[in-house]
């Protein structure tokens, strides 16, 4: 069964995005646009049913608007991760604040671990880990221990081809995945339905479910199709701006 959320907690895009960082250059964000983006998804979530935090986003720290990195939200705790960019680690403090208005036990991945939490596949009481450059072994570890306390399992996922874990694959709730193919044929991923979908989609594969809607980027229409085929509600956002700095519709909150 898909959780049912109650809160989120984002962050808005400040003037530095464009110091956002980035595997391949398609241009700088348009700060004001993107702006425009973060208010349209923040709406959406609220229409999901969400309350929603917003965090102000801080100068000096270009990539603060993708908080999912941040805190991993669990049933019963929250965990601080130890991003896997340097740049990217003075982000955790302010969220920790955020997450103590929320959560009495709050649990923190430490060095030489690092996790990004678009690493951190959330599927039911499984939660599937994936190694990346951002995501080691050891931080994979931490994040399995404290969830074996809390009696929820974890397990690593060997991948390629993307900056994070959920960048390529996506839980709808019960067995259902929408993932690219390449993250189809991963033995992790066998036993599931699949929805694929196509190599010129991709970016397509990271979605959100909320209360019940899929929440999809906007501008793929074979991927919409099979999506709502296969029997979901669907809205699009447009994510132009985010994508241009590696990031997606999950990195943009945390949902708990």
């Amino acid at each position: 069964m898909q959780p049912e959320y109650h809160q989120a907690i984002t962050r808005r895009p400040g003037p530095g995005i464009v110091r956002g960082l980035r595997e391949r250059d398609h241009g700088d964000p348009d700060p004001t646009l993107a702006h425009d983006q973060h208010e349209a998804y923040v709406s959406q979530l609220k229409a999901c049913g969400l309350d929603v935090d917003i965090l102000n986003a801080d100068p000096a720290l270009p990539d603060n608007v993708f908080v999912e990195d941040t805190a991993i939200c669990l049933p019963d705790c929250a965990v601080l991760t130890n991003p896997g960019a340097p740049s990217r680690r003075g982000e955790v403090a302010s969220v920790h604040e955020a997450l103590k208005r929320y959560y009495e036990v709050i649990h923190r991945i430490t060095a030489p671990g690092t996790l990004d939490g678009g690493d951190v596949l959330e599927v039911g009481d499984h939660y599937f880990i994936g190694l990346s450059a951002r995501t080691n072994e050891e931080g994979a570890d931490q994040l399995i221990q404290i969830l074996n306390e809390f009696g929820l399992t974890g397990s690593t996922v060997i991948f390629s081809g993307f900056l994070h874990l959920k960048s390529g694959v996506s839980w709808l709730g019960e067995e259902t995945l929408l993932l690219t193919e390449g993250f189809g044929q991963l033995t992790a991923f066998s036993s599931f339905d699949q929805i694929v979908v196509p190599d010129n989609e991709a970016y397509a594969a990271n979605a959100v479910m909320i209360n019940g809607r899929v929440l999809l980027a906007a501008g793929y229409p074979e991927t919409l199709a099979l999506v709502e085929t296969a029997g979901f509600e669907t809205v699009t956002l447009e994510m132009s701006e985010f994508h241009k700095v590696d990031g997606g519709l999950s990195c943009l909150s945390l949902r708990f």
